[in-house]
């Protein structure tokens, strides 16, 4: 680590502990030729997460988005915050877990409607008919359809 004082490229670590919930590792440091102190933090570099919007549009992931879509569909339905909290968090480590930089609003979708087809059936038609943007009473039937099937 080069010192920022003299520039020298040799130092000793004199103590490190771990920061932010274990997140970054901060270190202590001397300089081994001017032997003045200084404080580095080691942290991981998280590769950044770009949506592709149907429009083509791009735009940073944000996990709120999913949480909270997921929730208007289980508005007034008897399901935990946890469960959609847990749900959120294993549609954000499928993601990252795929070392894609871009990932389409599409397969989020995808993700988010499976995870509610599991967790509610009513929670899954709410979210199915805003995402899918039903324009008749028949798209809405044939999705009911496909349901029942699956459960079947």
């Amino acid at each position: 680590m080069r010192c920022p004082f003299c520039g020298h490229l040799e130092s000793k670590v004199l103590d490190s502990r771990q920061v932010d919930e274990g997140a970054a590792i901060r270190r202590r440091r001397e300089c081994d030729q001017c032997n003045r102190r200084f404080t580095t933090y080691e942290k991981y570099d998280e590769i950044p997460l770009m949506i592709v919007k149907k429009d083509g549009r791009r735009e940073p992931f944000d996990r709120s988005k999913i949480f909270n879509g997921m929730l208007k569909a289980c508005e007034k339905r008897p399901i935990p915050v946890e469960m959609l909290e847990q749900a959120t968090d294993e549609i954000e480590k499928k993601l990252r877990n795929t070392m894609e930089r871009e990932v389409t609003s599409h397969e989020i979708g995808e993700q988010i409607m499976d995870k509610l087809a599991r967790i509610d059936e009513v929670a899954y038609i709410r979210f199915a008919s805003v995402y899918r943007q039903f324009k008749d009473i028949n798209r809405f039937v044939q999705e009911l359809n496909e349901l029942l099937h699956r459960k079947s």
